[in-house]
C-alpha cells in the first residue's frame, strides 16, 4: 500500500467523537421513523392529559366525585387545573405510568438491535463500541427531553384553556418551581429509560426486557414495599429502590409533599427531595455505565 493510500485509509476511520455524532444521528433517524416511539410518546401524553386535567375538570364542571378525586370537594379541584399549579402536578404520573413507558422506550431502543442484527453491523464498522453505543444513549436521552418538553407544553395549553374557559386570571408558575419540576421529570424519565436500555442489553431481547421491566416497576416494587411495611429489615432495602426514589422525587414536588401521601399511584414521601434526586441521578448513571460496559466486553451474536 502506498503512503497516500495508507493516509487516506487512516483518515477514513472516524474519531471517537465523530463516531459518537454519526451514531447519534443514525439512532435519532431510526427512532424518529419508528412508529413504536411515536405511539409510546402519544400514549404518555394522552395519559398525562386525561388523569391530570380531563378527569378532574369534568368532576369540577359537573360537581361530581370519581376515582380520580375521591374524598376531595370538586370545587377545590379548580386551583390544581390552572397554570400556577403546573409545578405541583407536572410529575404526578411520571414515577409509575410515565416511567413504565420510558422503560419500554429504552428497552426497545437497545434490545431491538440484537434481534434485527443491526448491532453486529454497526459495531463492526464504527470507531469503537463505546462511541457507537453512546450514540444510542444520547438519542434516547434526546427523546426523553423531547417528551418532557412536549408534556410541559401540553400542560400549559390545557391549563390556560381551562383558565380562560372558567374566567380565571392567568397566573403563571414561578420559574424556580417550574424548573425544579421539569428537572425532576427529566431525572425520573431518564432513570427509567436508562434502566430499560440496561435490561435490553442484558436480555438481548426487547420483548423480554419490556416484560421484565413492567413486572418490576408495576408489581415487584409495590409488593416489596408492602412487605417492607411489615418487616423492618426489608424496609431498608425498599427505601432505596429505583421506584421509591422516583416516587419520592415526585412526592417532594407534588401534592404528596403537602399532606396528600395517597395521591397519584407511585407518588411517595419515603425520602426527602434532595436525597431522592441524588439517588435517581446515581441510578441513571449506573444503569447507563453498566450497559456500556456490557456492550464493550460481551460478544454480540
Amino acid at each position: 500500500m502506498t503512503a497516500p493510500a495508507a493516509h487516506q485509509t487512516a483518515r477514513a476511520v472516524p474519531s471517537p467523537l465523530g463516531g459518537l455524532l454519526a451514531s447519534t444521528r443514525a439512532e435519532l433517524l431510526r427512532l424518529r421513523k419508528w412508529p413504536a416511539v411515536w405511539v409510546l410518546a402519544v400514549v404518555w401524553l394522552l395519559l398525562n392529559l386525561t388523569f391530570a386535567y380531563i378527569f378532574n375538570y369534568v368532576a369540577y364542571a359537573t360537581d361530581s366525585s370519581g376515582f380520580s378525586n375521591e374524598g376531595v370537594d370538586p370545587s377545590a379541584l379548580l386551583p390544581e387545573l390552572l397554570p400556577a399549579a403546573i409545578p405541583s402536578v407536572f410529575t404526578g404520573g411520571m414515577p409509575m405510568f410515565g416511567g413504565a413507558i420510558m422503560f419500554i422506550l429504552g428497552a426497545l431502543a437497545a434490545g431491538s438491535g440484537f434481534g434485527w442484527g443491526s448491532w453486529k453491523t454497526a459495531l463492526t464498522q464504527g470507531p469503537g463500541r463505546i462511541s457507537t453505543f453512546g450514540g444510542t444513549l444520547v438519542a434516547v436521552a434526546t427523546v426523553v427531553v423531547t417528551v418532557v418538553a412536549a408534556t410541559l407544553a401540553l400542560d400549559l395549553a390545557a391549563s390556560v384553556l381551562i383558565a380562560v374557559t372558567e374566567g380565571q386570571t392567568l397566573t403563571w408558575p414561578a420559574l424556580g418551581a417550574l424548573a425544579e419540576s421539569v428537572g425532576g421529570g427529566l431525572l425520573i424519565f431518564g432513570m427509567w429509560a436508562s434502566a430499560g436500555v440496561l435490561v435490553g442489553v442484558l436480555t438481548r431481547s426487547p420483548a423480554l426486557a419490556v416484560g421484565l421491566g413492567l413486572v418490576w416497576s408495576l408489581v415487584i416494587e409495590n409488593l416489596l414495599r408492602g412487605v417492607g411495611n411489615l418487616l423492618g429489615g426489608v424496609e431498608y432495602v425498599t427505601n432505596v429502590l429505583p421506584g421509591t426514589a422516583a416516587g419520592s422525587v415526585a412526592g417532594a414536588l407534588g401534592p404528596a409533599s403537602e399532606g396528600d401521601p395517597e395521591g397519584a399511584p407511585g407518588i411517595l414521601t419515603v425520602l426527602d427531595g434532595g436525597p431522592a434526586a441524588l439517588l435517581v441521578t446515581a441510578y441513571l448513571v449506573i444503569f447507563a455505565a453498566i450497559a456500556a460496559v456490557l456492550m464493550k466486553r460481551r460478544d454480540v451474536p
